[in-house]
């Protein structure tokens, strides 16, 4: 059933329909301020024009995935996804703990529920700019705010850092 308009005599027209332009503009506003999320790029981000993210598959026997998020991922977490990549939390920890990215480990090897062991979970690195050193994070994805223009990296196993230098 589609809404209808009523007017009554006691609702001149001029009050409709400024109450009409006044939902047009409400709506116009909202769309305006809050555009559709840029989609990540395949490569390396040129400049500051988002954070690069590394994602180490070698212990699957995959390569490095280099992506980018565009902007200025508030997190860790928001530069991972933002950059493409899928990413599946543990049952305890939620996103708070990253057990899968695009789906490694497989469920067979890692059930999710809680905290991998210290032999086989996604340690977390940045670097500040193209070619710097990897520093292992003090801090978690969802903490942690990566500026424009660095470098995320995740690498699974013991805690080894990516195994190319930051693009």
């Amino acid at each position: 059933m589609s809404p209808t308009l009523t007017l009554h005599r006691s609702q001149p027209l001029a009050r409709v329909l400024a109450g009409l332009a006044a939902v047009f503009a409400l709506v116009t506003a909202v769309v305006v301020a809050d555009p559709a999320p840029r989609a990540a790029q395949a490569a390396a981000c040129a400049g500051s024009t988002g954070v690069t993210v590394v994602v180490d598959f070698t212990a699957f026997g995959a390569g490095v995935v280099v992506a980018c998020a565009p902007g200025d991922p508030t997190s860790g977490l928001t530069a991972l996804t933002g950059a493409g990549y899928s990413v599946t939390g543990t049952q305890r920890w939620g996103l708070a703990f990253v057990c899968r990215i695009n789906n490694l480990p497989a469920p067979a090897q890692q059930a999710c529920v809680n905290t991998p062991p210290a032999s086989a979970y996604w340690s977390y690195w940045h670097a500040s700019t193209h070619g710097a050193a990897w520093t292992y994070s003090t801090l978690g994805a969802s903490s942690y705010n990566p500026a424009p223009g660095s470098v995320e990296g995740w690498a699974f196993g013991s805690g080894a850092q990516p195994s190319i230098t930051a693009p």
